[in-house]
């Protein structure tokens, strides 16, 4: 990294076919967050990501959601990735992991975070109703899965305890961005050296 007083930003544009995405992301930023993707609960979702992980989004989705919305909530997924993975640079000097419990009403999810350099999902969520509002909930999986190819982390995501799918995807979601925040945290004690054995990441 070249230096923790430099801020870590990223702008990451996307065009293709289905999607035309522009995102800039802010790890050391203050929860600010506009987003626009024609997905108001999605929406909703990245808003918590932004607020609890203290990371500033702006982010400009278009994409084909007259056939469906997975390729606009996926893309987003990899245009965050990207985004994070040139932010957060070499690595030095930060804490690496995270984790965080987050409870909502009766609902309760843990999210644990590797800033690993691999690319690995473990998704243990089963949502008691398939849509909330219009929104497909399994296309949330989908979005994740975007964002660990591309940020190149092994994210863990574990729903341990729902009733109210809202609630279900809204602690999943807090606490994704809370580990994110714990994970990128700097370490005094590191000195800015990358925090492996193997010295990179």
């Amino acid at each position: 990294m070249a230096g923790m007083s430099q801020a870590r930003t990223a702008t990451v544009s996307r065009n293709t076919a289905e999607t035309q995405i522009e995102m800039t992301i802010n790890l050391d930023g203050t929860g600010e967050c506009h987003v626009s993707t024609g997905l108001p609960f999605f929406e909703h979702m990245l808003t918590q990501v932004s607020r609890h992980g203290l990371i500033d989004i702006q982010l400009e989705a278009k994409g084909d959601l007259e056939v469906d919305a997975h390729h606009t909530v996926e893309d987003v997924g990899i245009v965050f990735g990207q985004a994070f993975n040139e932010a957060v640079s070499d690595k030095a000097g930060i804490v690496r992991y995270g984790h965080a419990y987050v409870p909502l009403d009766e609902a309760l999810s843990r999210v644990v975070i590797d800033l690993s350099g691999r690319p690995g999902l473990f998704h243990d969520v089963a949502y008691t109703r398939p849509r909330v509002g219009d929104f497909d909930v399994d296309l949330l999986r989908e979005f994740f899965q975007g964002f660990v190819n591309h940020a190149m982390v092994t994210l863990h995501l574990d729903n341990l305890k729902g009733i109210n799918a809202h609630h279900q995807a809204e602690t999943l979601f807090k606490a994704f961005g809370r580990a994110l925040r714990m994970a990128v945290a700097p370490d005094p004690r590191m000195s800015g050296t990358v925090p492996s054995t193997k010295g990179s990441l």
